[in-house]
């Protein structure tokens, strides 16, 4: 989920970010309005028969680019390990929930490993939140986590979009290991597999700028290599937009990575010693937590309510087994 739900959540939006109503044709109409098959739900029964009707690979509210890649990303994941995963048994009122005013809506995807596979669960998401201050705030995220027959990194990617012209993008392979201590470990994952050209790449992007979490913790937990950017596109037709930038440099790089962890860490064949589990699921299960701690745990009964953070608080523990 949202490594910086956080601080996105309290920064109010520059005036101008107010999301357009779709307008006919108009190219910097780039987030959706509410969909036809999205309303406010007047009762548990009227969530569930929405439910029925938006898949976790809708990403309703984003634009056609941002919605592709998700998409891509996604099959490009299911299809590589999909021997391997479980099929996702979320109940409809985890898969799809909102709250009671219809103003915040998400979506919720788990599919958990085999037990004979590294692969510990994959977990994907949406969320859309309409602000007070106006405009809307969307965030696509996809992770996939290994289990402790595995020492390799996990994959993260998260798209945040608080306007049609803003977006931070957050693309990582989080270490399992202290690289300090494991020097080996930075060579085999981090410099061996070049994982440090993508960011280097978009660095080169005018509209991209780095961005820091206020998060000290977030900051501790992400890799050398990590891709943390702001990308600020431009309206007015002169600069690429948002749309291009995501189709012809984030989404490019996103699939190479993705194409990095698979290769090297999911079907890396890397094992490691029983002696060496305890550590790993040690600190494995305290990221676990920490995540649920500062990013999901006070955000959620807010935006959704109490009786929906329960239900998707407690999908969440039970995969994270925490």
């Amino acid at each position: 989920m949202a490594a910086i739900f956080r601080h996105i959540l309290r920064t109010p939006p520059p005036p101008s970010s107010s999301f357009p109503r779709p307008a006919s044709s108009s190219p910097s109409s780039t987030l959706l309005s509410r969909p036809s098959c999205i309303r406010a739900a007047s009762s548990p029964m009227d969530i569930h028969n929405q439910a029925s009707k938006i898949k976790f690979t809708d990403f309703p509210y984003v634009s056609a680019p941002h919605r592709n890649l998700m998409v891509d990303l996604v099959s490009t994941l299911e299809t590589r390990l999909g021997s391997e995963l479980l099929p996702c048994t979320l109940p409809p009122d985890v898969q799809y929930y909102q709250n009671e005013t219809g103003t915040n809506h998400a979506s919720l995807h788990i599919r958990s490993g085999l037990a004979s596979s590294p692969v510990d669960f994959i977990l994907g998401s949406w969320l859309h939140c309409e602000l007070p201050t106006g405009g809307a705030l969307n965030i696509t995220s996809l992770s996939s986590y290994l289990n402790q027959t595995t020492d390799a990194p996990n994959f993260l990617l998260e798209l945040i979009q608080s306007s049609p012209t803003s977006l931070v993008l957050i693309l990582d392979l989080p270490p399992r290991k202290d690289l300090v201590l494991h020097p080996d470990y930075l060579q085999t994952f981090y410099q061996d597999t070049q994982l440090d050209t993508p960011r280097q790449r978009l660095d080169k992007l005018a509209e991209a700028k780095p961005y820091f979490s206020s998060s000290l913790y977030i900051r501790s937990v992400v890799s050398p290599t990590a891709i943390l950017v702001r990308i600020e596109a431009e309206a007015d037709g002169q600069r690429q937009s948002l749309e291009e930038i995501i189709e012809n440099h984030v989404g490019p790089i996103a699939k190479e990575v993705l194409g990095i962890w698979l290769d090297q860490c999911a079907c890396g064949k890397r094992e490691v010693e029983e002696d060496e589990r305890a550590y790993l699921k040690k600190r494995d299960d305290l990221i676990k937590r920490k995540t649920i701690e500062i990013d999901l745990g006070s955000n959620f009964p807010r935006l959704f309510g109490p009786d929906a953070a329960d239900r998707v608080l407690g999908a969440i523990k039970e995969v994270y087994r925490v």
